[in-house]
């Protein structure tokens, strides 16, 4: 270990490892955490698991952690709330903020977001009562349907029709008040690492499955990830150019994942920001950094950095 490593590792002090938590991905951040951990004390970082619940600030304070690294996926670590619970006690943590956490889990005011800013986002119409589905289906068939604060495709579908745009809004309306309804764009589909200011090499998926779902994520052997993409290094370049700007417009910070579809003719369309992605063994920030030379180990080093930051 380099003296500056060795440096950087006493300031980093005793790291508290966030995972699990009570969204819907808790299963993933457990896996996700766990990988994180290990690596952590592979490192001769003094970090331990801590599983956060109503008293997790007094168990931050009163164990003595100096620092946090957070892999909650979904809502209550990714949403700006254990960022804010955080702020509240001086503690720093790693990744994005409160603001770009809240807005980066909040899939229809990011998209508001990324409009204002003049970046390409796929027309979409927000369903909060049956009197929105005439203006979704205004949009034309297939429609994405997608709660607005889920991740992990938790209670998405694609659907094809009027009954089934009903059903499918009666089922995401299941996880969240607020669903959101996106004009299908039929093209390939990529995502871009975010580590810092960098972009990582783009990643292109390809699933038999009718469009990247949680099946396809964690489970399906059938999942084909391309890195390198695949793409001309231009229009490479062009892309992660495209996600670097829109992780920047909502705030976000330290690493994260932009995902994107680009359609048959060669114009991309902005889907959604991560910035708490998986880490775990099917995932994809991983995967990015493996082709730009980082292994997992190195990726969660340069990770726990970003919580300097706020040091």
């Amino acid at each position: 270990m380099t003296p500056e490593k060795i440096q950087a590792r006493a300031r980093f002090g005793k790291v508290a490892v966030l995972l699990g938590g009570r969204a819907a991905e808790r299963e993933i951040s457990l896996k996700s955490g766990s990988a994180v951990l290990a690596a952590l004390l592979r490192q001769g970082i003094d970090a331990h698991a801590l599983d956060p619940d109503e008293r997790v600030l007094e168990h931050l304070r009163t164990d003595g952690f100096d620092r946090a690294f957070i892999i909650l996926h979904g809502r209550g670590g990714e949403d700006g709330q254990i960022q804010g619970a955080l702020e509240t006690i001086g503690m720093p943590y790693t990744g994005s903020g409160v603001l770009g956490s809240a807005l980066g889990m909040d899939k229809y005011r990011c998209k508001l977001a990324w409009t204002g800013c003049g970046l390409p986002t796929a027309a979409s119409v927000l369903l909060r009562t049956d009197a929105d589905l005439a203006a979704a289906e205004a949009l034309g068939f297939p429609l994405m349907i997608k709660p607005v604060h889920e991740g992990s495709s938790i209670g998405m579908a694609r659907v094809e029709d009027t009954a089934a745009l009903a059903d499918a809004w009666r089922t995401a309306r299941g996880y969240d008040a607020l669903v959101l309804a996106e004009r299908w764009i039929q093209g390939a589909e990529y995502t871009c690492a975010v580590l810092g200011q960098e972009a990582l090499p783009l990643i292109r998926l390809e699933t038999p499955h009718a469009f990247y779902d949680f099946e396809a994520k964690y489970r399906a052997d059938s999942t084909r990830y391309h890195c390198p993409c695949g793409l001309p290094e231009a229009e490479e370049s062009r892309l992660q150019r495209l996600a670097l700007d829109a992780f920047e417009a909502t705030g976000a910070s330290g690493w994260g994942r932009v995902d994107l579809m680009v359609d048959g003719s060669g114009e991309p369309f902005l889907l959604e920001i991560n910035t708490v992605p998986g880490m775990t063994d099917h995932s994809l920030v991983p995967m990015a950094a493996r082709v730009a030379g980082l292994d997992f180990d190195t990726l969660v080093w340069r990770i726990l950095e970003t919580s300097l930051d706020r040091g």
